[in-house]
């Protein structure tokens, strides 16, 4: 099983804005902090589906300690673990 942080804002009159540091430009926003989790997962996973159809490399996780040094990151007000099982993804050559 492989599991992925995901970082979670909010700025005043705004949605909850969840973004992975593993995988820059993968973003989502839901209205509640519980819908995140679900809208995280979904977002992650299609953008993985296009690296590997891309034929671009997974990154490995990283761990919260290096997120946390992260600027963009560091006023997070949660954090999701995103699980996605190992074998979702298969490589389709055409």
């Amino acid at each position: 099983m492989t599991y992925y942080i995901a970082t979670v804002h909010k700025d005043t009159d705004s949605d909850y804005g969840v973004q992975f540091y593993d995988f820059p430009g993968c973003i989502t926003a839901e209205e509640t902090i519980e819908a995140t989790q679900i809208i995280a997962q979904e977002a992650l996973i299609g953008h993985i589906n296009l690296m590997v159809a891309d034929g671009d490399e997974i990154p490995v996780p990283s761990s919260l300690e290096t997120i946390l040094s992260d600027s963009d990151h560091q006023d997070a007000i949660a954090f999701l673990v995103i699980h996605i099982p190992d074998k979702t993804f298969n490589r389709i050559n055409t």
